[in-house]
């Protein structure tokens, strides 16, 4: 049995999981897919699955497991994936995606005191304004 600290128990309520294995089945499959992409083309020539398991402290066999979805990677481990490949969490979950301009912007502006916020809100304000106006 795996001895790593790792909270990838094949635990069905991890990110929502209920008894339909359909939809959650296959987000399973995407977080696994972009794991091993990650892993396979980081620095343009990727790295093995026990060099990952060593700098995320686990094993290459839950490495493995997750990337063919054996295993479910809790929040804390997709944390500390996101964190070795220097991606936003939100790569891991497709749907999440479509919410990315607006955590890039909330990335960009979470340690901006009040005033430089205002300053950022109103440049935005004036590049909307600036956009020519589309014909309804």
């Amino acid at each position: 049995m795996d001895q790593s600290p790792c909270q990838h128990k094949k635990d069905d309520n991890i990110l929502g999981k209920d008894s339909n294995r359909g939809a959650m089945a296959d987000i399973y499959d995407q977080i696994g897919g972009k794991i091993r992409e990650l892993r396979t083309t980081l620095k343009g020539k990727g790295i093995s699955q026990e060099d990952l398991a060593r700098a995320v402290k686990t094993t290459a066999n839950t490495v493995s497991r997750w990337e063919t979805a054996t295993y479910k990677p809790s929040i804390a481990d997709l944390e500390v994936l996101a964190r070795f490949f220097g991606v936003p969490i939100a790569v891991f979950f497709p749907e999440a995606q479509a919410a990315s301009r607006a955590n890039a912007l909330i990335s960009a502006t979470a340690d901006l005191d009040d005033r430089d916020l205002e300053e950022v809100t109103l440049y935005a304000r004036f590049r909307r304004a600036q956009r020519p106006k589309r014909k309804a």
